[in-house]
């Protein structure tokens, strides 16, 4: 009688893990979410980057992220036992962005607005930009895989844009390139720019090819009297379970008569900063990873102490740290990015500036802006 009880105990087990099985291969290759792949032709001509090979995308300088028992034992009991300030203690209000404001600001003028995370508003010679627009409430292909937003609302929706001239992809991650938002953005963009391979992803979502432009390190591009040159960062890509730097990342220079702007994506800290420094700095602004580390993974994300030496390497006026008060993404709590990062910046005397989310900073005129500890107040809420 036992061993026929164990016997259909097993038996059912064996059912759950198959259909659970069936359901997830089911869910990786047929959700969208997953975007698209690279053609044989493609992978063929990415080798002659110099930085492909055995259809992946490499850095300049060697990753380490080792996979063994003690790091995984490790990552484990970080998961499970985060720091306890993790996430806010409540909903962080946003500042709002009012649509009617959109360009409502001089020629010779440039506005930098934060959504949250790595994304952004710029208005800047005349044009409407988005940096890495992601709107959804979770960096991840399904609710059940990721943690909600710390704050339940955006500073300004898709719906509330009417026109985008240029959305620019720093890189495939969920926490930068975002399904739903592309989906909603696609009939408003003018232009997308992205990293090699991201352009996949796009065209499984019905981006129409002639709004894409796919680029590679140092690649460099004229939108009227823009330029928008991609540059390296020193990181990896993936959205799935086997397509793991199937696609580039990198960084992002802005610049035009009245603004130099460096958006660093993601990346661990590394020689490539200086070398942008010195081929396109001074920048006016330097919006800068600061966020989501670990020792764990140390070379693809930078510490905020990194993260403010990066600045001055590029030469920048002015350091926005980013990558931080959105998504939980570490083990660290949700301040500790912003806390070292304005310590290490008096330190170097390198001037930062820290805004509420759906804050905006202007150019020029943007090193008078305030030092606001906002989050300060978000840390008291019970």
């Amino acid at each position: 009688m036992l061993k026929r009880i164990i016997k259909r105990v097993f038996a059912f087990l064996g059912i759950v893990i198959s259909l659970i099985t069936i359901v997830g291969v089911a869910f990786v290759n047929l959700s969208p979410q997953f975007g698209g792949h690279a053609s044989d032709e493609q992978k063929e001509a990415y080798t002659a980057t110099g930085h492909y090979e055995d259809g992946v995308f490499t850095n300049k300088e060697m990753i380490i992220m080792e996979m063994n028992c003690h790091s995984i034992s490790a990552m484990i009991k970080e998961t499970i036992n985060p720091d306890p300030n993790v996430a806010p203690p409540d909903n962080i209000e946003v500042e709002k962005f009012d649509p009617k404001e959109l360009l409502n600001i001089d020629v010779e003028s440039s506005r930098v607005t934060w959504l949250g995370h790595s994304s952004f508003l710029l208005e800047t010679a005349g044009k409407v930009i988005l940096l890495d627009p992601v709107f959804g409430q979770y960096a991840a292909p399904h609710p059940l895989l990721g943690r909600a937003r710390f704050n339940k609302e955006m500073p300004i929706t898709i719906a509330d844009i009417p026109h985008v001239n240029a959305v620019i992809i720093s890189h495939g991650h969920y926490d930068h390139l975002d399904y739903e938002s592309i989906i909603e953005l696609r009939d408003k963009v003018e232009h997308f720019f992205v990293p090699l391979g991201v352009g996949n992803h796009l065209r499984r979502w019905e981006v129409a090819e002639d709004k894409i432009s796919e680029m590679d390190w140092w690649q460099e591009v004229q939108l009227d009297q823009m330029s928008i040159v991609f540059t390296p960062s020193r990181h990896i890509s993936g959205r799935g379970l086997t397509d793991q730097s199937a696609t580039l990342w990198g960084s992002w220079v802005i610049q035009h008569q009245y603004l130099s702007l460096y958006f660093s994506g993601d990346g661990g800290y590394g020689e490539h900063f200086k070398e942008i420094g010195e081929q396109y700095g001074r920048f006016d602004i330097a919006l800068m990873e600061c966020g989501q580390y670990n020792d764990l993974w140390a070379d693809v994300h930078m510490s905020p102490e990194q993260t403010v030496q990066a600045s001055l390497d590029v030469k920048t006026d002015l350091m926005v740290p980013i990558h931080w008060g959105s998504f939980q993404l570490a083990t660290h709590s949700w301040t500790d990015p912003v806390e070292r990062a304005t310590v290490e910046a008096s330190n170097k005397n390198v001037p930062i500036a820290t805004p509420n989310i759906g804050e905006s900073i202007t150019s020029p005129g943007h090193l008078n802006l305030s030092f606001d500890p906002w989050w300060e107040e978000e840390k008291r809420k019970n």
